[in-house]
């Protein structure tokens, strides 16, 4: 017996497969794990890496210049993967719009082809009894001899007698087929009762929904800056702070050296007055730390790579700003009617709107038109024969109507289920709304707060620098103790930072205020673009 080749590939196949489908998962818990081709996925990672870099994918940074938040702010525009994300998806939702709005024109389409075919048809050997024939005809003699017309008529009217007939052989006729065609055809669909109306609504709602989503993806880069912005700010400043904690703790420690040398301090107080110096200078390396994590941090919201250096402005002089100008009940009206999120929460209502129209229009008749026209050649040859055949113009036209009876309550079911898509829309949108009083109404409040916190801050950094220059001279002449002119040292250091703390805030409750709002990186109105039907 010979073996069976197609059998012995299948079983090989399979048995390839299923040890595939057992290496294609972890084989145990208990540690990590190489899957096959992962080195093909780290090399191309790493091309693209290289690849990207030498095209110069992101802006460049010029090293000389000093970066205030509006160019940060630009660069991040520019850079950010969420914006290029974002802006991707709009341009697919305008895509979208185009595709739906192509349902309005008549569907041509042009085609050709060629073929050959070879068939045969059976035709069968007969026999035939020739004896009832001749009987049929000597009957009918006389009777035509006598009045042939009368016979004729006879005949006609009269169904003859079959003879049998038997079959006692056969063959085959074959025939060889070449045809070709050309053919331009034409689908249009006329009436639909809204049902492409809707779809076309409800794809420039979609297309409203990702140009606001892509508003909004622009206003959280600009707040995540500005927000990141004054945070290093911060850090920096708070490392100024401790510099100059560091300077006041060893301005003490020189001073307890020297009362100790004058018989005035003990030696416990000289080794507290070091212990001083050494918390404040490792506090002033914790900020240093804390200063780096806020440029890095700063640098990732602009998206580029953190290892890239780049000057940032300092805003130690730069103005506050002032208090809105408009009622809490003002910045809500303005939130309420120009907030990215509300106006994709109001699109995505008009949307699913739309999407009911859509599912109302199914219960209706659908209208169209299906014509063609082209041009057929076909010829044929019979056992070998000659080819003989033809061409032709070959055109014809129908009317179509679409007439829904049952479906299994799909159409009803669809109904329903956009109806309670558009209810959900709703509560979503009024959700918001809510969401978007608590927020500005927050903001507000948070930014009044910070503003007045920052007089109090200003008089309380006073006090304690006039508190601790005053405690610190008397301890010098030996009449304060160490206690006193380290808790004065203590609380001028808490007040630096609470006042820069306080200043930062202001900055970050301002551009929390305008996110809240809307207003950050608000874009200017546009013409609309749609046409009208």
């Amino acid at each position: 017996m010979k073996p069976n080749v197609g059998a012995i590939f299948v079983l090989a196949f399979s048995i390839g497969a299923a040890a595939f489908a057992k290496d294609a998962a972890p084989p145990a818990a208990e540690r990590p794990w190489a899957p096959p081709r992962l080195d093909e996925y780290e090399r191309e990672l790493a091309r693209r890496a290289a690849r990207e870099k030498g095209d110069g994918a992101h802006t460049p940074i010029d090293p000389h210049r000093v970066y205030d938040l509006p160019e940060l702010i630009d660069l991040a525009q520019r850079n950010h993967p969420e914006t290029r994300v974002a802006w991707e998806r709009a341009r697919q939702a305008a895509a979208a719009v185009g595709l739906t709005e192509s349902f309005y024109f008549p569907y041509l389409m042009a085609s050709a082809g060629a073929g050959y075919e070879r068939a045969f048809i059976p035709f069968p050997t007969l026999r035939v009894d020739q004896r009832q024939i001749v009987q049929q005809i000597e009957q009918g003699l006389p009777a035509f001899a006598a009045n042939p017309q009368a016979a004729l008529q006879k005949l006609e009217t009269q169904r003859p007698k079959l003879p049998n007939v038997s079959i006692v052989g056969g063959g085959s006729l074959v025939t060889d087929a070449v045809t070709s065609r050309a053919a331009l055809s034409v689908k249009w669909l006329l009436l639909d009762f809204g049902e492409r109306r809707a779809s076309v609504d409800a794809a420039k709602e979609r297309l409203m929904m990702a140009n606001v989503g892509f508003n909004a993806t622009h206003q959280k880069v600009v707040f995540e800056v500005t927000e990141k912005f004054y945070a290093l700010s911060n850090a920096r400043q708070k490392v100024i702070v401790g510099k100059s904690a560091f300077h006041a703790a060893q301005t003490v420690e020189q001073s307890a050296n020297s009362r100790l040398k004058n018989g005035l301090a003990t030696k416990p107080e000289l080794l507290q007055a070091q212990q001083q110096s050494a918390q404040t200078e490792f506090e002033l390396e914790a900020a240093m730390g804390d200063e780096s994590d806020a440029e890095i941090a700063l640098v990732e919201s602009l998206g580029i790579l953190p290892t890239t250096r780049i000057n940032i402005a300092d805003i130690a002089n730069k103005p506050l700003p002032a208090e809105p100008d408009r009622s809490v009940d003002a910045l809500i009206d303005l939130a309420l009617s120009q907030r990215p999120d509300l106006v994709a929460r109001l699109a995505n209502v008009r949307a699913k709107e739309a999407e009911v129209r859509k599912a109302r229009a199914d219960f209706f008749p659908k209208v169209a038109i299906d014509a063609h026209v082209g041009r057929l050649k076909l010829d044929v040859s019979v056992d070998d024969s000659e080819y003989f055949g033809d061409d032709h113009t070959v055109y014809g036209a129908t009317v179509v109507v679409e007439v829904p009876i049952f479906d299994g309550f799909a159409r009803r079911e669809k109904l329903r289920l956009a109806e309670a898509e558009l209810r959900a829309a709703e509560s979503e949108l009024d959700g918001a709304r809510d969401g978007a009083v608590r927020e500005v109404w927050k903001a507000c409040s948070d930014f009044k707060t910070a503003l007045r916190k920052q007089d109090a801050a200003a008089k309380l950094l006073t006090a304690a620098e006039n508190a601790y220059a005053a405690v610190l001279d008397s301890y010098e002449h030996g009449l304060s103790t160490y206690v006193e002119v380290i808790n004065a040292q203590r609380n001028a250091t808490a007040a630096r930072s609470v006042g820069i703390e306080t200043r930062a805030a202001i900055f970050a409750r301002a551009a929390a205020l305008a996110l809240s709002v809307g207003d950050l990186a608000k874009p200017k109105p546009q013409p609309a673009v749609f046409r009208k039907r």
